[in-house]
């Protein structure tokens, strides 16, 4: 077989998979993006880009596809109490997020990387091809069309949570993933605000993750259930059993009308790859962007504008060090998420199977107390905007509250994988 050469092959065509392709071929390089699905294609998500997702578009000039903006958030307790978490510009940022389909974004992402000279490549990439360097490409089937080799002299993995090319470049360990499942429906009505619900699936007991109600087009809302199931996949069905449950939930609370359809319409489930743990990010000639590398908020779920972002780090480090390419974009990440990914990923893996703790804590960051003091500085640590964000109250408490967790959990499992993965960095 003939193979065919690029300089960066990417693997997968969703936002991180796109941005990198789009800053690679305006630097010059050759590049292909190989993706099994036709475009546009549906992705279980929030379809929500947050406002460092947004930034990366103006940054690269590319204009934001339509959709809704959508500004303050509401985190919603066990008990139904709310708290509105502000949304305000920082320096890096702006104060606001967009509500746009997948279907739509990922395919307005895919014409800008195709514009720039990134060629499309429908199939599915397979049998790995190995050099004296490492994983070097991959013999791609593609619909009707026969295998076609295609090698590279840097391969991205931009191929989601189950990341055929991290498991080839031998790049994570599944037993240490912080996996996470999460099933969306789309229901017929209009939704001011997104909310983010902590839910009880009985008195006391929390469900081990999140469930949500957000805005979306022509009056259309995204509504779905997360949960976490640490390094044991088999349990990522509970979120789908859960589902109709979750909307009863939100029916009694005001959130769904009581006409509201059920959650049998657009239904669709993914996995979560969450806060780095298990995953190096690059070795050699191969890097992992997106959710292949675990860029996913380990508390909310987040993760396009992490993707987006560790695209174009990965591009930038290939086109601006491409000897050191690696070791250029792993010591970009941990300086844009280490700081809030090991202290957010422990707490994640130390809440997760204990109920009755997650319980107590929604209602306490919940509560007429203690919520509405804490919402501004739990807003930027929540969302992972502490860096760039302006001066003020809410920068001071979520710096403290970044510090405080750090502290806390320095001693889990957690805090020393990432200290054995990025030996070199303080954070």
């Amino acid at each position: 077989m003939q193979p065919d050469h690029v300089d960066v092959l990417v693997v997968g065509g969703g936002p991180a998979g796109s941005i990198a392709a789009l800053v690679l071929a305006r630097a010059g390089a050759s590049v292909a993006v190989v993706d099994k699905a036709r475009f546009p294609r549906d992705k279980a998500c929030g379809d929500l880009v947050g406002p460092r997702g947004l930034q990366v578009l103006a940054d690269l000039g590319v204009e934001e596809p339509a959709g809704t903006d959508v500004g303050d958030l509401f985190v919603m307790g066990p008990g139904g109490r709310r708290v509105r978490l502000p949304s305000a510009p920082g320096l890096a940022y702006p104060g606001r997020g967009r509500a746009v389909t997948r279907a739509v974004f990922d395919l307005a992402l895919r014409r800008a990387a195709l514009d720039a000279g990134a060629r499309a490549v429908e199939g599915r990439a397979g049998t790995p091809v190995r050099s004296d360097s490492g994983l070097s490409g991959f013999d791609v089937a593609r619909p009707g069309a026969g295998t076609r080799r295609l090698i590279a002299d840097f391969v991205i993995g931009a191929d989601g949570a189950t990341s055929h090319v991290a498991r080839m470049a031998g790049l994570v360990d599944t037993t240490r993933v912080l996996w996470g499942f999460a099933v969306r429906s789309y229901v017929a009505q209009p939704v001011d605000l997104p909310v983010i619900a902590l839910w009880e699936q009985g008195p006391g007991r929390a469900f081990p993750g999140y469930g949500w109600i957000f805005p979306g087009p022509d009056g259309v809302a995204n509504v779905g259930l997360g949960v976490g199931t640490l390094a044991d996949r088999s349990s990522g069905a509970a979120a789908v059993r859960a589902l109709p449950d979750f909307f009863d939930h939100l029916r009694r609370h005001g959130l769904l009308a009581p006409s509201a359809a059920g959650p049998v319409p657009a239904r669709l489930g993914g996995w979560l790859k969450m806060g780095m743990v298990g995953t190096l990010p690059a070795r050699g000639r191969v890097l992992l962007v997106g959710d292949a590398a675990g860029l996913v908020n380990p508390l909310q779920g987040e993760g396009i504008a992490q993707a987006m972002a560790s695209g174009r780090a990965a591009a930038q480090a290939i086109v601006g060090t491409p000897a050191e390419a690696a070791v250029a974009y792993r010591r970009r990440l941990a300086d844009q998420h280490l700081p809030y990914h090991r202290v957010a990923a422990a707490g994640h893996a130390a809440l997760v199977g204990r109920p009755r703790a997650v319980s107590v804590l929604g209602r306490a960051v919940t509560s007429p107390v203690v919520g509405p003091r804490l919402a501004g500085g739990w807003g930027l640590f929540w969302n992972e905007l502490l860096q760039g964000a302006a001066p003020g109250p809410p920068r001071t408490i979520a710096t403290a509250t970044t510090a405080l967790a750090r502290a806390v959990t320095a001693p889990t499992g957690v805090s020393r994988w990432f200290a054995t993965a990025y030996p070199r960095s303080g954070r």
